[in-house]
């Protein structure tokens, strides 16, 4: 049976102030009425019921999601006591969901997307899931076709295209993953036309991913099993904080798909956005003739490609503004120059150093 996976533990600080510690990026409503988690969870409503539905994100997060998605059972949601990357958690979850079923067929997926129509995506991942139920031993990835010369995103070198059904996404064996290159070999990879982004979403058989990660990563497999082993027992919180701390972080992408043979990237057949700053928020936000776009209470003369984040309680007045940002919150204030919006790390990172915990 498919599982749905849902990774929901980044803290989103390119998205401060709204963005913060106990309310991050993924628990905010940045492309709609509905927060980013909310609309991860609808979309896999149609290829998992909740029962078969997972979201692992940070302990301290749990009643803030638990908030969110009520109508997922509380042993749906896992509260990973310190962050050790992707990995452990892949792993994690594919051991707890194999407890019950050992031939799962898992779809994991970051809780921070834009994808849309849910109808394409559910398709896809269906076309993956009958994939690896065909190949048991493949792992399947997602790729999406660039559109400009991204910095910010990894990249997959598409390989032989692979047989498919009428209808089907076209699908790929996988050349090689490629890291966040500079401009000039992003332009290059654009250019050459066999590169996709790395969506980051991934389908495959629990017990494929188990093994591989058996394979690579022995020693985290050891800590997670103990834990997994633990889960029902009345030692499962002190057994899960001191085996996960034991970990060594590390991402799947290099525990597992860049060493593993026999991997598969299906071109998405759905639009998706990773939402990486203040920008890409505008473009699911509508915009006025001059290219501002403003959420909540606000007032603008003669402003150009300016962005207004506030709420209905409190207006904000903007005057011949152009290419700025501005996010209010209850107890800070962002005003930027949208070409230093990668700067908003560096503003998070001074917080920190400074000691002023309370706006982090």
């Amino acid at each position: 049976m498919l599982h749905a996976i849902v990774m929901a533990g980044g803290a989103g600080t390119r998205f401060w102030p709204a963005s913060r510690a106990g309310l991050p990026k993924q628990l905010l409503p940045l492309a709609g009425a509905r927060t980013l988690l909310q609309d991860t969870v609808d979309r896999c409503a149609g290829l998992a019921p909740p029962e078969r539905t997972m979201i692992v994100t940070s302990a301290r997060l749990l009643d803030a999601v638990r908030r969110q998605v009520p109508d997922l059972p509380a042993s749906a949601l896992v509260g990973e006591p310190c962050k050790r990357d992707t990995a452990p958690c892949i792993g994690l979850a594919a051991l707890l969901v194999m407890r019950a079923d050992p031939e799962a067929v898992m779809v994991v997926m970051p809780s921070d997307h834009v994808i849309r129509p849910a109808e394409d995506f559910q398709g896809a991942i269906r076309q993956a899931a009958a994939m690896v139920e065909e190949h048991p031993g493949r792992l399947v990835t997602f790729g999406v076709r660039p559109t400009y010369p991204a910095e910010s995103f990894g990249y997959i070198q598409q390989g032989n295209r692979l047989p498919t059904g009428p209808g089907a996404a076209a699908t790929f064996a996988v050349a090689r993953f490629k890291e966040k290159p500079p401009a000039s070999v992003a332009a290059e990879y654009l250019a050459a036309g066999t590169y996709l982004w790395n969506a980051g979403i991934f389908v495959w058989k629990a017990a494929t991913i188990v093994a591989a990660l058996d394979a690579r990563q022995p020693e985290t497999m050891a800590h997670l099993r103990r834990i997994a082993a633990a889960w029902s027992g009345p030692d499962r919180d002190r057994v899960f904080a001191a085996e996960f701390a034991a970990i060594q972080g590390i991402s799947i992408d290099y525990a597992v798909l860049e060493q593993a043979s026999d991997v598969a990237v299906i071109e998405a057949p759905f639009s998706w956005d990773d939402l990486g700053g203040w920008s890409a928020v505008a473009r699911h936000r509508p915009a006025d003739a001059a290219g501002n776009t403003f959420v909540g209470r606000h007032l603008d003369i003669d402003s150009s490609r300016t962005i207004v984040q506030t709420d209905n309680r409190h207006l904000v007045v903007t005057l011949g503004l152009k290419d700025i940002l501005v996010v209010h919150t209850a107890d800070a204030t962002l005003v930027a120059d949208r070409a230093h919006e990668e700067g908003i790390r560096k503003v998070v990172a001074e917080l920190e150093k400074r000691g002023w915990h309370e706006h982090l």
